[in-house]
């Protein structure tokens, strides 16, 4: 074994950032999540390049924003040009063992042969746990990256339109009383962009809540945090593995998601909307002995730009050049950066098949945060974070906050200038109207039953 740590990226699929008992939430349980929070530093404000599922582990593996890794919307791959970037690659290349576990869900060629993994276990949570422990068990000459996706909480997809989930999944609550309550942002705010409901009335395969009565929401909610605490038991069996091996104080553990979930935010489910449940995502790094103990962490950072600086900085490896994250390593280990940034970007594409397949952006700040749609009424919406954590109240629509949005709309703009990102935002030179006719636009909503 080389003094270059093992490293242990484990990651869950549609979980949102205060789904963990760590985060204050007593609607669930987390305590594998929860035993990581306390050896290392949860990051309060972290968030994903994009809220669907193959954009988001584009942007892990490659360090790049979903536009530039070619794989802006689901069932599109990671760019063959880029395949020498990709994170397996890299540590293979630098002399790690790379083996992983479960979901990939990211299309072109093959994990053993293209990305620089070899496979332990197929995707599914079935046998998972498994898998990875008997990888842990092995003799390794070299140092390990092993990657683990679950599949859950993302079954909850399927719960909402009734399919059957696997075997052993989550029981039913006796009662409506027994689930958690409503959120306190459970109401669709006003001057709401006209696109989100439009596209949540087309797919209805993805989005059957349009009718759902209130205690159908707190059943939502339940299944939800089933789900969740299903995949942290993973992650429980797992730790024990390190812990067992003697592993655990020579392997950093990152833990995250590749994406949120409404769970009744803004009666919302799923993802692809830019609400801050969707979005922002839980991210813990933890290396017992090294890292900052129970720390708690408000800088902005990118699961999808700052994880591969940080896995390539552990490992000894130089990091591809252009990206624009950095490596969270220093801010794990409680040492100040020079410098850090003080806004990030997401983008998203609602990849329905029926729908009209909106394109949106949203740019987080310390305070503020801006969300633009391409197309529709009250394309624009601007929170202030600190007064208004639910995002209710749309400041565009008020004068007095022009300077703030005028500010928000230059700075999106030179971001999407500076990553080659083709949207167009509102009130700065080039930006207008998205890439469809208003006649279309106006067309759908009256087909969706909006307009």
């Amino acid at each position: 074994m080389t003094d270059r740590p093992n490293i242990l990226y484990f990651f869950t699929d549609q979980q949102f950032a205060g789904a963990m008992s760590c985060a204050g939430n007593a609607d669930l349980c987390t305590p594998a999540a929860d035993s990581l929070a306390a050896l290392g530093v949860r990051f309060d404000r972290a968030y994903c390049t994009a809220p669907l599922c193959s954009p988001s582990r584009s942007s892990m593996f490659t360090g790049l924003m979903p536009h530039e890794a070619g794989a802006p919307r689901n069932r599109m791959g990671i760019g063959e040009h880029l395949r020498s970037r990709e994170m397996g690659l890299l540590l293979s290349n630098g002399g790690y063992e790379c083996a992983y576990a479960g979901k990939w869900h990211l299309p072109g060629g093959t994990i053993t042969d293209d990305h620089g993994f070899q496979r332990i276990a197929p995707s599914g949570d079935g046998g998972l746990a498994e898998a990875c422990q008997a990888f842990l068990a092995r003799r390794h000459d070299r140092p390990f990256l092993l990657v683990v996706s679950t599949v859950n909480p993302h079954n909850i997809c399927e719960w909402a339109r009734c399919q059957r989930l696997p075997a052993g999944s989550i029981a039913e609550p006796d009662r409506v009383e027994d689930c958690p309550n409503l959120p306190a942002n459970f109401a669709i705010p006003a001057y709401e962009p006209e696109a989100i409901r439009v596209e949540q009335a087309w797919e209805q395969e993805k989005y059957p809540v349009v009718s759902n009565s209130q205690d159908d929401w707190r059943r939502y909610r339940f299944a939800y945090y089933r789900l969740v605490e299903k995949a942290d038991a993973i992650l429980g069996r797992i730790l024990q593995a390190l812990r067992d091996g003697g592993l655990e104080e020579q392997t950093v553990v990152i833990f995250s998601s590749d994406h949120g979930d409404g769970h009744g935010a803004h009666r919302w489910n799923q993802k692809s909307a830019l609400y801050e449940e969707e979005v922002r995502v839980p991210l813990i790094v933890s290396f017992k002995g090294r890292t900052a103990r129970g720390r708690v962490d408000g800088r902005l950072v990118s699961n999808g730009l700052d994880l591969l600086p940080m896995v390539c900085d552990y490992a000894g490896v130089e990091p591809p050049e252009g990206l624009r994250g950095s490596s969270l390593r220093p801010l794990a280990e409680g040492r100040e950066p020079a410098q850090w940034r003080d806004q990030l970007a997401c983008e998203t594409i609602f990849d329905g098949e029926r729908g009209y397949q909106t394109q949106g952006r949203a740019l987080r700040t310390g305070r503020y945060k801006y969300i633009v749609y391409h197309w529709g009424k009250n394309r624009e919406q601007l929170f202030d974070m600190e007064a208004d954590g639910g995002e209710m109240v749309n400041l565009a629509v008020e004068t007095r906050y022009r300077d703030v949005l005028d500010d928000h709309r230059r700075r999106l703009a030179a971001w999407c200038r500076q990553s080659g990102d083709a949207f167009r935002v509102p009130g700065v030179e080039g930006g207008g109207q998205g890439p469809k006719a208003e006649g279309s636009i106006r067309r759908l909503a009256g087909e969706a039953g909006q307009g």
